[in-house]
């Protein structure tokens, strides 16, 4: 999990440097929830216009724009995991830069992502995501189970994504998914620090680039293990 990579990530995302890629990724983020939101609202407003029972019976009327409303600020917040999905894919690059130089400038710096790769990830993350929020969204009504699938399907999916994004700019991504897959438990661990992070409304926001900054950090701390065990597992050996 590593509490310090938490506040490393935290306290660069707010710091003046990185104010222009905030504003961007808020703006982006904004512009796609009301799309998404305007969306949501002309389609509830066509299907209650077809009903002439709630023409006909103001009251009936009035209860179905409040459950609609409850209905569409729902499904609103299990959409933001992949709107900020799609979101981190276009500025995975610039963000994750300013995290290596301003923390590992010694470190040789990633390989950024073509235009297309970083749009392609960002859109498969955002239809992995789409698809296990309305899995969650489901269970939403299942007592017990609702918020551990919420965080559950979250933790593993926004771990997993975030941290290919990170590993990706220095190795092909097999490799990625690879060293994802032997470091998972603490990947869902970081994972499920990001998944509470998209809970906190308005602070969910800022997710696309604490995510990135955040998985920088934990896959730095991981290379440096996993370098470690290799070169004393070699002095042994020899």
């Amino acid at each position: 999990m590593y509490p310090d990579a938490i506040l490393k990530a935290w306290r660069q995302i707010v710091s003046p440097p990185f104010r222009r890629i905030l504003w961007r990724s808020l703006a982006l983020t904004l512009a796609l929830i009301v799309l998404v939101w305007l969306a949501l609202t002309r389609g509830v407003a066509l299907l209650m216009d077809r009903y002439a029972l709630l023409v006909d019976y103001p009251l009936i009327d009035s209860f179905a724009l409040i459950f609609a409303g409850i209905g569409i600020f729902i499904a609103l917040a299990f959409l933001v995991p992949p709107i900020s999905a799609l979101v981190a894919g276009y500025f995975l690059d610039d963000a994750a830069e300013m995290v290596e130089g301003a923390h590992y400038p010694a470190d040789p710096p990633g390989r950024p992502l073509s235009f297309g790769r970083s749009i392609l990830y960002g859109l498969r993350f955002a239809g992995l995501s789409l698809m296990v929020n309305a899995i969650a969204l489901v269970l939403l009504f299942v007592p017990g189970v609702n918020l551990i699938a919420f965080f559950g399907a979250n933790a593993y999916l926004l771990g997993r994504e975030y941290f290919e994004l990170a590993a990706g700019r220095f190795q092909p991504m097999p490799e990625a998914a690879a060293m994802r897959h032997r470091n998972r438990g603490t990947v869902l661990l970081a994972g499920l620090v990001i998944a509470g992070f998209v809970a906190i409304p308005v602070i969910n926001l800022m997710t696309p680039l604490f995510g990135v900054a955040y998985m920088v950090h934990v896959h730095k701390k991981l290379a440096a293990r996993e370098a470690r065990a290799m070169a004393t597992a070699t002095v042994r050996a020899g």
